[in-house]
């Protein structure tokens, strides 16, 4: 019955690769449009996660975000070194800074400013150059996707020419010069990535009473780290978060306050919709086309079990293809964007969501098929 069920399926190519390509498209849809929203949401708390060394994070008790800086006394910092627990808590500051290139164009530019002396917070993997570099006259390390793309200037040819170790540019009126390109996640804004030391950050931005934009704290070995938050929190009034908190509260803030989740959601269930619609129906006429053959297998004596059995069988087998088709679509648009500002992320949760909605698709396209050939009376046959 298997292989008559196939037969039957396969017989009329036209409305099989209908229903397969119906659920192909779902299958993409449902994969790709949330790989690129989890890609868009892990770039919102990118920064956080590049910078993997501190425990805490501490800030102004107003930051709803990593990008709503809200800058702090200095003196902070120095509660904050003083609260039992705390092995180190160094400065770190994060503004947006236009800079200017050789040709004149303006850039605005994220600017991070770590300790002069430890240089932590610095970007997680040196490609040219070596962060202790900073610690060099008017030096900044560049971030690769913006020495390439928005700060490279334009050639002869009109292609940018990527800022390289040894070129210049100005930040606030004041020279930089770049000792070093890193490897940075890129951020949800995708602005260029600038690190200096704290000292000459405060020499680029803009005068201000306060400039400290973030503490960051390493709990003492042994110490938990939640347990050190809730008393920086309770001696300096200071808003504290451990690195996870900190992701969760810009992921909290980018999922309640922006219309990403419901235009991502919208795709995805308009997908699922068109997907069901077209599956449902070429399915439905498949079906309807072969009621003369079901009745003979009717009369024959087949069960309702059996024909159900064949029903499910087709249906599963055209899923299972559509399925593999659109995850391998999606795969294939991943690895070709690997390397654009695209943001896309493809974790395995994916796989299963998408497989669940291609599966309800095609419960719902064999529960139209089935109703009417249960209740179909083998009489049929004969009828002209």
């Amino acid at each position: 019955m298997n292989y008559i069920a196939l037969k039957m399926l396969m017989g009329d190519r036209g409305k099989y690769l209908g229903i397969v390509m119906g659920l192909t498209f779902a299958s993409l849809i449902m994969t790709q449009q949330p790989a690129i929203f989890v890609g868009l949401m892990m770039r919102s708390y990118s920064f956080i996660t590049d910078v993997g060394l501190p425990d805490i994070w501490v800030m102004d008790p107003k930051v709803q975000f990593i990008d709503d800086v809200k800058p702090m006394q200095d003196m902070e910092l120095y509660r904050v070194r003083g609260i039992e627990g705390v092995e180190w808590a160094m400065p770190l500051y994060k503004g947006l800074i236009k800079a200017r290139l050789a040709n004149g164009n303006f850039q605005t530019c994220n600017v991070i400013g770590l300790d002069d002396a430890t240089l932590i917070g610095g970007p997680p993997q040196m490609l040219e150059g070596r962060l202790e570099d900073l610690r060099r006259s008017d030096a900044v390390i560049i971030d690769k996707a913006g020495a390439v793309e928005k700060l490279g200037v334009p050639g002869p040819d009109g292609k940018p020419i990527p800022l390289k170790v040894g070129d210049t540019l100005e930040l606030n009126d004041r020279r930089a010069i770049v000792v070093g390109i890193a490897k940075t996640t890129r951020t949800f804004q995708s602005q260029p990535v600038v690190y200096t030391t704290y000292t000459r950050a405060m020499m680029y931005a803009p005068r201000e009473r306060k400039l400290l934009s973030f503490i960051l704290v390493k709990a003492k070995p042994g110490e938990d780290p939640k347990a050190v938050t809730e008393r920086i929190r309770r001696s300096t009034d200071l808003a504290a978060y451990t690195q996870a908190e900190f992701q969760k509260l810009t992921y909290d803030y980018f999922m309640e306050n922006t219309g990403i989740p419901i235009n991502f959601g919208i795709s995805v269930t308009l997908g699922f919709i068109v997907g069901a619609a077209i599956a449902g129906q070429t399915f439905y006429s498949f079906t309807m086309e072969n009621l003369r053959q079901f009745g003979v297998l009717k009369a024959m004596g087949t069960s309702n079990w059996t024909l159900l059995r064949m029903i499910l069988l087709q249906a599963t087998l055209v899923g299972i293809i559509g399925y593999g088709l659109g995850v391998g679509l999606t795969s294939l648009f991943g690895w070709a964007m690997r390397n654009t500002i695209l943001a896309f992320k493809f974790p395995w949760e994916l796989l299963v969501f998408s497989g669940v909605g291609v599966t309800l698709i095609c419960i719902f396209a064999a529960l139209i098929s089935i109703r009417k050939v249960i209740a179909l009376e083998p009489a049929v046959v004969f009828k002209g």
